[in-house]
């Protein structure tokens, strides 16, 4: 499976590269963390010889950070197999009917789309208590520590586009909208276009409702560089914690009415799985809590546009910040 990867990856950087000359032209959360100098993978013990599968969700960041528990779990002795899942439905399902043993999830995805909450909580610490507890209590699944770095849903536009237009808030939409409307192209993905913490709710908080004609649905990954152009779309639906933000050139609207919830990481498993392997937590907690936004954004930065695959970006990640040896 790494090997096909590999292919495709390579694959699709000289099918870019080729594009490329022809043209010319995916409040911070405090949990109880240990900084790495205290600990790190190489020092947990209890795990030599487990078996765990790791399930991630099909998207960089995902791969990238199941990557990193591959890795932290196999230095620490654990046999260590990873499935690559198509979203949130289908690894949550994994987890619960015990095909996956752990997986990295999103407070804000647990609390409104896994537990179907109509509203966000406000505050990255008392959202991440809240999901944690229902979570645990309805589902039997647990939440170890959240991390600092917020990859929520935001709204962005290439440079030129925002001087043009004068955009900076979420608020400006209804401007652009009502003396504008030709401009007002946005270029979302499918699911997007169907969660309460996407476009439905953004329009219903910000009192705004984009033509269906105004509406280009496209696949995550392309959202970044066809806003980047500035002709197709004006607009596009982006993760914060993408590299391809500023690589691009691209602006993110502020959230000025604060509608978009708090996604801070955190690894998630089944009670049984961390009542039999407690050292789970003093494995994940730490390397959790090395992954700020910069971080993150760099790490993803690196596989988006520096073509480095996922195992390799992870790995020197636990290497450089002491995780592993």
């Amino acid at each position: 499976m790494t090997m096909d990867r590999r292919w495709w990856r390579a694959a699709g950087l000289l099918a870019t590269t080729a594009l490329v000359l022809a043209a010319c032209g995916d409040d911070d959360g405090d949990g109880d963390t240990t900084d790495s100098e205290d600990g790190g993978a190489a020092d947990v013990a209890g795990l030599e010889g487990a078996d765990f599968v790791v399930g991630s969700k099909d998207f960089t960041e995902q791969l990238i950070v199941g990557e990193i528990a591959r890795i932290a779990l196999e230095n620490a002795g654990a046999n260590v197999t990873v499935e690559n899942l198509a979203g949130t439905d289908v690894v949550r399902a994994a987890l619960e009917g015990g095909d996956v043993d752990m997986y990295w999830e999103y407070t804000g995805t647990g609390w409104l789309n896994i537990l179907v909450q109509d509203t966000p909580i406000p505050g990255a610490q008392e959202q991440y208590d809240a999901v944690a507890e229902m979570d645990l209590e309805e589902n039997g699944i647990r939440w170890l520590d959240p991390g600092s770095f917020n990859n929520t849903y935001a709204v962005a536009a290439h440079q030129s586009k925002i001087d043009e237009l004068g955009l900076s808030t979420l608020s400006d939409l209804q401007g652009l909208l009502a003396d504008n409307p030709d401009e007002a192209t946005f270029c979302v993905a499918a699911e997007f276009t169907g969660r309460p913490d996407g476009l439905p709710g953004m329009e219903a908080h910000y009192d705004i409702e984009f033509p269906s004609d105004n509406l280009v649905t496209l696949d995550e990954g392309l959202i970044y560089s066809v806003v980047a152009e500035a002709e197709d779309c004006t607009l596009g639906e982006v993760f914060a914690t993408d590299g391809r933000i500023a690589s691009l050139d691209l602006v993110v609207l502020e959230d000025d009415q604060q509608f978009f919830p708090v996604y801070n990481l955190a690894m998630t498993m089944r009670e049984e799985t961390y009542e039999e392997y407690p050292e789970l937590a003093d494995l994940f907690n730490p390397i959790n809590a090395a992954l700020d936004d910069e971080t993150m954004s760099d790490l993803n930065a690196r596989v988006d546009e520096g073509g480095e695959f996922e195992d390799e970006v992870a790995e020197d990640f636990l290497r450089s910040n002491g995780f592993i040896d």
